[in-house]
């Protein structure tokens, strides 16, 4: 039997559901992309949108995915054979250490667990080692989508400036912008890589890079050439509120939505409530006798729990049983941690009663899959949100 009335729980880690009046502003009419209707609008996207990345400094939009926002990130401000610092954090991580590879830079990746974020204290150690400042940047995932762990960009700056090294700062918030907390400014990034389906909370289809100064002059030098992903056309265009190329209309009348959502709750009450989904989540978690993939509390995310199955199981089985009979999606295990773990999102547009839901589906799957489940993980998470 399945439960197919009712809504669909989508609990993977984005694309995140998109709120009703984010879908209903989307289907209103597309407008003259050159005209002034156009211009308004696009210009207050731009303004609205630089602070949730924690910057006053512009934030280039490409209707692309968060790959393509990769891409950019690195042809604008880097050069063939460039030295590239990546740290291993997950399967995304990954995957822009091969883009670099594929694009002619010389990537040294710095190895990990996939349990733990950067590790400042590496970045320190490659730093010392590289006195003729052969390292021209330094990428870092924020929010690794395929572990549920967050690495602390604020140290990964610090260890930056303590050795006085010039590395670009380039950060991968694509799974964590609008759902955790972040500085671009404050924090001494340089750019900042981002996508729309996410703590945005609208379909895939818009990349944004927020971009320092510093990045800026070095666009200005850089040897991997792009007409498409080159800054310079777009910010030249934003200034009269459009772009150089036609942009994707209806996802900027639902972007334009998202964000009123956002400033209507409060970007640091949009964060704490992330949080404490999160710690409900863990929990359960943990109530149900199973192990969070992360290794450090410091590090759990705010967007996405990666729960460890025991041997004797397979996640992907569990995911199938959830799915049939509960009609709820879990997110799979990605590369090395395939059939391992499965993760479940708590990002966008969720409340209490959605998590607890969502646990109610995993805690009967588990069971329904022959788990031991060790006692109630709904009855723990509901006093986890129940302490505030």
């Amino acid at each position: 039997m399945t439960d197919a009335t009712g809504r669909h729980f989508l609990q993977i880690p984005g694309p995140s559901d998109v709120p009703d009046p984010v879908l209903r502003a989307m289907s209103a009419p597309t407008i003259d992309h050159r005209g002034p209707d156009f211009s308004r609008m696009f210009s207050q996207v731009l303004r609205d949108l630089r602070p949730v990345f924690g910057t006053t400094r512009p934030v280039v939009v490409y209707p692309s995915s968060g790959t393509g926002a990769w891409e950019a990130a690195l042809v604008n401000t880097l050069s063939p054979g460039d030295r590239v610092l990546n740290f291993e954090t997950g399967h995304f991580s990954s995957l822009w250490a091969r883009m670099a590879e594929e694009l002619g830079l010389s990537v040294e990746v710095v190895p990990g667990d996939w349990r733990r974020g950067a590790d400042p204290a590496a970045l320190a150690d490659r730093l010392a080692a590289d006195p003729e400042h052969t390292i021209r940047a330094v990428c870092v995932v924020h929010n690794e989508t395929s572990t549920g762990v967050v690495s602390r960009i604020e140290d990964v700056r610090k260890a930056l400036d303590t050795a006085g090294h010039p590395a670009l700062l380039l950060v991968d918030t694509i799974s964590s912008l609008g759902s955790i907390d972040y500085q671009h400014d404050q924090w001494g990034v340089d750019v900042t890589v981002a996508c729309s389906q996410k703590g945005l909370m609208l379909p895939p289809g818009l990349g944004f890079n927020a971009v320092s100064a510093k990045a800026l002059e070095a666009s200005e030098n850089a040897g991997l050439r792009s007409s498409y992903w080159a800054w310079g056309p777009v910010l030249e265009a934003n200034e009269q509120g459009f772009s150089p190329y036609t942009p994707a209309t209806n996802l900027l009348y639902g972007l334009r939505e998202s964000l009123r959502l956002m400033n209507e709750e409060g970007l640091p009450e949009v964060f704490a409530r992330h949080q404490r989904h999160a710690r409900a989540v863990r929990a359960a978690v943990r109530a149900w006798g199973l192990e969070v993939l992360c290794a450090d509390e410091r590090e759990c995310s705010g967007v996405l729990t990666a729960v460890v199955v025991p041997e004797e199981h397979d996640a992907d089985q569990l995911r199938k049983a959830v799915l049939e009979r509960f009609n709820m999606s879990l997110g799979a295990g990605l590369g090395k941690l395939s059939g391992r773990v499965f993760r479940i999102g708590h990002l966008g547009h969720t409340n209490d009663l959605t998590i607890a839901g969502a646990l109610a589906g995993v805690q009967m799957g588990l069971s329904r899959a022959g788990y031991a489940v060790a006692g109630d993980g709904v009855a723990a998470a509901l006093d986890e949100l129940n302490r505030e």
